[in-house]
């Protein structure tokens, strides 16, 4: 279970790294992509991929220790229930989504690179806690 959650540890570490930076870069983006939730096709392939992908982690790494690997799981559980409230009620998750991108945006970035190098460097084992 160790190299899973050391596989997984990288590829959300570095999965976020490179969010955090695309968004940083084009901060215009985010903003598209609330928008592109209005049409209803993009809306279904965006919480499908959620679900599909929230699911696969939560397959593979499901730990409730309460250590490193409790992000990850948290993560495959966040992207399970954002897929899920997207599909079921997709006008007030956009509406809660285009809230949260407005009062958060600079705490939401500064999480996504904080995790991302956190979760890299337990992959890597760079620096040792």
């Amino acid at each position: 279970m160790e190299n899973i959650s050391v596989f997984l540890a990288k590829f959300w570490g570095w999965y976020l790294i490179i969010f955090f930076l695309i968004l940083s870069f084009n901060p215009k983006r985010i903003l598209q992509i609330i928008k592109d939730l209005s049409d209803e096709k993009f809306t279904i392939l965006a919480s499908f991929m959620a679900i599909i992908i929230g699911l696969l982690n939560i397959l593979f790494h499901n730990i409730w220790e309460g250590d490193w690997r409790l992000i990850i799981t948290l993560i495959g559980w966040v992207a399970l229930f954002e897929g899920l409230i997207l599909f079921i009620i997709p006008k007030r998750a956009i509406k809660w989504f285009d809230y949260i991108n407005i009062k958060f945006v600079q705490l939401i970035y500064m999480l996504l690179f904080l995790v991302g190098i956190f979760l890299l460097n337990m992959g890597y084992g760079i620096v040792i806690f």
